[in-house]
């Protein structure tokens, strides 16, 4: 009998715990997904100009470091918001570049950000109430955004318009993975840091977000 209780109460606390997590993280995903936004209005507003591409890789890498160091200390909350407000500031002049050089840049930014949103709800929304855990993906993703990433990296040199469609297909692919991954471990234990859950998450949307955007410019796009 005594077993049997103790199993209950861990089962109860385990429970309780997750949901603490999955709480903490939407609430701190929506908040630096605000303050970026914020960032990103500061830069478009400002016609702050694109930052150089390994400006943009050492800034990013650098605050994602510091900010897994300090994922257990109240100080990674800082840092999460200095990551986050430092990749909205990029997306600044990427915005302002598709509202100064599509006829249509406004209609594409919208219907990428859009459509972003219903990626990321209907994932989440899938993997909480399936509840499946997706953890057979971690290794085909891990590797697909090694792949991705290199190509990536390839194009800044070759610029072959192929390649870069190529990549931003497999980014929107892989992140997309990503959201449900990320959630499966939040429910399944498998995940028990908010501020690295809300980075993951965070990440993934602004992958989806920014290689839809440039999709839908080389499909979509009306050049003045």
């Amino acid at each position: 009998m005594a077993f049997i209780e103790t199993t209950s109460r861990k089962q109860h606390e385990s429970v309780v715990s997750t949901n603490d997590v999955l709480r903490n993280t939407y609430i701190l995903l929506g908040s630096t997904l605000l303050f970026s936004a914020l960032t990103a209005g500061m830069a478009l507003i400002t016609h702050a100009p694109p930052l150089n591409v390994w400006v943009t890789l050492i800034g990013y890498f650098g605050l994602l470091f510091l900010t897994s160091g300090l994922r257990n200390s109240p100080w990674g909350i800082v840092s999460v918001f200095a990551l986050t407000g430092f990749l909205g500031y990029t997306l600044g002049p990427l915005l302002g570049h598709y509202l100064d050089t599509f006829t249509n840049g406004s209609q594409l930014v919208m219907m990428s950000l859009g459509t972003t949103g219903l990626v990321f709800f209907a994932l989440s929304a899938y993997a909480l109430t399936t509840r499946k855990d997706f953890s057979f993906m971690s290794s085909f993703i891990m590797i697909g955004m090694i792949v991705a990433f290199v190509m990536g990296i390839a194009n800044l040199f070759f610029h072959v318009p192929a390649l870069a469609l190529a990549t931003s297909a497999m980014f929107v692919f892989l992140s997309s993975g990503v959201i449900l991954l990320q959630t499966s471990q939040i429910i399944h234990g498998g995940e028990t840091n908010y501020i690295m859950a809300t980075v993951s998450l965070y990440v993934s949307l602004y992958n989806i977000f920014v290689n839809l955007l440039s999709l839908l410019g080389a499909f979509s796009g009306n050049r003045d």
